[in-house]
């Protein structure tokens, strides 16, 4: 059996070339990442829009793996489209109810249903942009498995994160776990 096609969701600001998930695109050309339109002033209805055209055009069901922002613009693409995904690994959101510099676009409040696929949140105690009880919260709202990673700060390249072993690791555990169940 193929694997399913993974798509990249980057957050705010895109990922630069040394992010874990450049990487992972590098070392896995099949990887797809997500290409939104402005970067720098993100709009959530055009990240959603974005985000639903990239599922839509993947051969099969995907699985997706955001972080920070893409987090949360993945939350709001399920809340509001019923395409099917095979899971997703949600990396470090950011607590946009608490305020960030970034969210003049609507992506506040944050939704807190339940996502319709399997989902591993990770989170890290010590992220600037989102408190671990926050973390923990979405987590149970959104009905993921919650992955402590720590102080990892915002699991980005300023936080010493290029390569990051756990993340592929725990890309693979959701992709077999979901393969399991097929």
């Amino acid at each position: 059996m193929n694997a399913p096609p993974v798509l990249i969701i980057p957050g705010w600001q895109n990922s630069g070339p040394q992010h874990w998930q450049s990487l992972w695109q590098r070392a896995h050309p099949e990887y797809v990442r997500v290409e939104q339109a402005d970067w720098e002033r993100p709009k959530r209805a055009e990240w959603v829009k974005t985000l639903d055209h990239y599922i839509e055009e993947a051969a099969e069901p995907p699985v997706l793996v955001a972080h920070s922002l893409g987090s949360i613009a993945v939350a709001h693409w399920a809340a509001k489209h019923s395409r099917s995904v095979r899971g997703a690994l949600l990396v470090a959101p950011p607590d946009l109810d608490a305020g960030a510099a970034y969210d003049e676009g609507g992506f506040t409040p944050l939704p807190r249903l339940r996502l319709p696929f399997p989902s591993i949140v990770v989170a890290s105690s010590d992220d600037p942009w989102c408190e671990m009880k926050v973390s923990q919260e979405l987590a149970k709202a959104w009905g993921s498995q919650l992955v402590n990673a720590g102080a990892s700060g915002h699991l980005n390249t300023d936080a010493g994160f290029g390569p990051w072993p756990l993340g592929e690791a725990l890309l693979a555990e959701l992709m077999s776990r979901r393969r399991a169940q097929d």
